[in-house]
C-alpha cells in the first residue's frame, strides 16, 4: 500500500467498518463499552512480540487482542495461533477468539474496531507505523529505540502530540522497583550533588559474510526494507527463519544502531530520571569505537562515550563497566541494573555480571526514607499495565513519546560522535549540533521512495 494513499483509504475504510462490523470498539462507548475491552492489534510478531510484548499486554484484562501483522505470514500465522490458545484456555471456548491477520500494517490501522496497537517492529520500522497509527487515531505501545534518526524521532513527538494519542514507549525499567528507588534517593540528596555517572552497556561482535540467498515465499522482504537501502536477501541479515533468537538486523547500520540504541534507550532514560534531565539532554558529545572490519554486521563492538550537561555532571558509557547504571556523587554511590531480569532468553548480558539489582557506597543509603515533603517519582508495577490504564484515563502514561524521543536522541547523537573523531557540541533545545554541519546531516536519512516518514501526509 502506497503510505500517499493512507488516509484516503482510511475513509473508505470506515463505511466497511460500519457495513460488516465485528468487535465494537471501545472507544464508541466510552466507560459504558461492551466489557470494557481495549481493542488491541499487534504489529510485528517476531521474538519481542512473542517474548514480551504479547505476553505482557494480553494478561490484563482490560486487553482484547483481536488482530496480527507480520510481513512474514509464518510469524504472522504462529502469532494468531498464540493469541487464538491464550483466549482458548483463559475461557475454555476453542472457538472464542479468531484473531484477524493482516500483512500490511496499513490495512489493519483501516479497522475502526482495533482501538490501540503494539508495535514490536525492526528499530526501522518505529517511527513509520507509529506516526500512522496516530494519524489513524490508535493509541500506541511502542518499543524502543523511539526512532531511527532524530528526525524521525522529531515527527513522530509532533504528529503524537497533534493527535492527541496515548503513546507509551517500551522503556519499561521505569516499572522495575530499583530503578525508582535509585533514582529518588539521587534526586533527594542521598549521596549529595552527583557529579559522574557511568554507564554500563556491552557492544555486538562482528559477524561472518553472508552469501545472498533467494527471499522466502512468506517474507515481504521488499516492505520489510522499507525506507532502508535496497539490499540482496540473507536470512542472517533479517531474522531466522526456523525460530525466535536473536535476529541478525540488530547489528546491522542500515536497521539500527546496536546495542547504543538497542539497550542504550533504555539506561539513558533511566538515568535522566535520576539527574532531573527527562526533557534536555546532553551540550556535547564525543566518542571512541571499533567497528567490524569484514562480514555483515556492521554496528559498533567495544565502544567509549562522554555526555557532558549543563548541570556539570559528566556521563561515561562503555563496555567495560557493569551493565547497568552508578551514579556517582559527592557523598558516595548508588549502583542499580536489572538483576536477573531479561526480556528474553536471548538478551546479551553476562548474569554473572549483572544480578545484583540494587547497591550504594553505604547500604544504609538503601535503607533511606523518602519523606513526603521529599521528591516522590510516578510509581507503577507493570509498564504495559500502566499504558493501558492510561488510554483508558486519557492521562500520560510513564514514558510518553517527550522523554522516549529525549532518551533516544542520546543514544542517537553517541552513535553520529563513533563516526568522528572529535568533540561534538550539541543543542538539546533545537537538537541540533552546534556549528557542525557535517555532523547535522547524519540526524536524517536518505529515505527509499514510497516509504519513510517523510512520506507521510500529516
Amino acid at each position: 500500500m502506497q503510505r500517499r494513499n493512507f488516509i484516503k483509504k482510511s475513509s473508505l475504510g470506515t463505511a466497511a467498518a460500519v457495513a460488516f462490523p465485528t468487535i465494537v470498539p471501545s472507544t464508541v462507548f466510552g466507560k459504558n463499552a461492551p466489557s470494557n475491552k481495549i481493542n488491541i492489534g499487534q504489529i510485528g510478531c517476531g521474538r519481542i512480540a512473542r517474548g514480551h510484548d504479547i505476553h505482557d499486554t494480553i494478561r490484563f484484562d482490560a486487553a482484547r487482542y483481536i488482530a496480527v501483522c507480520d510481513l512474514d505470514s509464518k510469524r504472522m500465522n504462529d502469532a494468531k495461533v498464540l493469541v487464538d490458545g491464550f483466549y482458548k484456555d483463559k475461557t475454555g471456548k476453542a472457538n472464542y477468539m479468531d484473531t484477524r491477520m493482516y500483512g500490511d500494517y496499513c490495512e489493519m490501522l483501516l479497522n475502526k474496531d482495533i482501538d490501540a496497537v503494539v508495535i514490536s517492529t525492526p528499530d526501522h520500522w518505529h517511527s513509520q507505523p507509529a506516526m500512522e497509527a496516530a494519524i489513524a487515531g490508535k493509541d500506541i505501545y511502542l518499543q524502543k529505540p523511539t526512532s531511527l534518526t532524530v528526525k524521525e524521532g522529531q515527527q513522530l513527538r509532533k504528529v503524537v502530540q497533534d493527535n492527541n494519542v496515548i503513546l507509551q514507549v517500551g522503556t519499561q525499567q521505569r516499572a522495575m522497583q530499583q530503578f525508582r528507588v535509585a533514582a529518588e534517593l539521587v534526586r533527594n540528596g542521598r549521596i549529595g550533588k552527583i557529579h559522574t555517572v557511568k554507564i554500563g552497556l556491552p557492544g555486538d561482535p562482528a559477524g561472518p559474510i553472508a552469501t545472498t540467498m533467494p527471499v522466502p515465499r512468506n517474507l515481504n522482504f521488499d516492505m520489510w526494507m522499507g525506507s532502508t537501502p535496497e539490499v540482496p536477501y540473507t536470512e542472517i541479515g533479517v531474522h531466522p527463519q526456523d525460530d525466535y533468537s536473536r535476529p541478525g538486523w540488530l547489528r546491522n547500520r542500515s536497521y539500527g544502531a546496536g546495542m547504543i540504541t538497542g539497550w542504550g534507550q533504555h539506561h539513558y532514560d533511566s538515568a535522566a530520571w535520576g539527574m532531573n534531565t527527562e526533557l534536555t539532554g546532553p551540550v556535547s558529545v564525543e566518542a571512541l569505537a571499533e567497528f567490524p572490519k569484514s562480514g555483515l554486521w556492521n554496528v559498533h563492538g567495544d565502544f567509549f562515550v562522554k555526555h557532558e550537561y549543563d548541570n556539570d555532571i559528566s556521563v561515561y558509557t562503555s563496555g567495560g563497566y557493569t551493565n547497568g547504571i552508578e551514579y556517582i556523587g559527592d557523598d558516595g554511590w548508588i549502583f542499580v541494573s536489572r538483576g536477573d531480569y531479561t526480556a528474553s532468553a536471548s538478551d546479551p548480558v553476562d548474569k554473572e555480571k549483572s544480578s545484583q539489582a540494587l547497591n550504594a557506597s553505604d547500604p544504609t543509603i538503601l535503607e533511606s526514607v523518602i519523606e513526603d515533603n521529599e521528591i516522590h517519582l510516578e510509581k507503577i508495577d507493570d509498564q504495559h499495565g500502566n499504558w493501558l490504564a492510561c488510554v483508558k484515563s486519557r492521562k500520560a502514561p510513564i514514558s510518553p513519546i517527550e522523554k522516549g524521543h529525549k532518551a533516544c536522541t542520546v543514544c542517537l547523537i553517541s552513535d553520529i560522535a563513533m563516526q568522528f573523531s572529535r568533540k561534538l557540541n550539541w543543542d538539546p533545545k533545537n537538537e541540533w549540533f552546534i556549528n557542525d554541519p557535517e555532523a547535522n546531516a547524519m540526524l536524517e536519512r536518505t529515505q527509499r521512495k514510497s516509504y519513510g516518514t517523510n512520506n507521510i501526509k500529516t
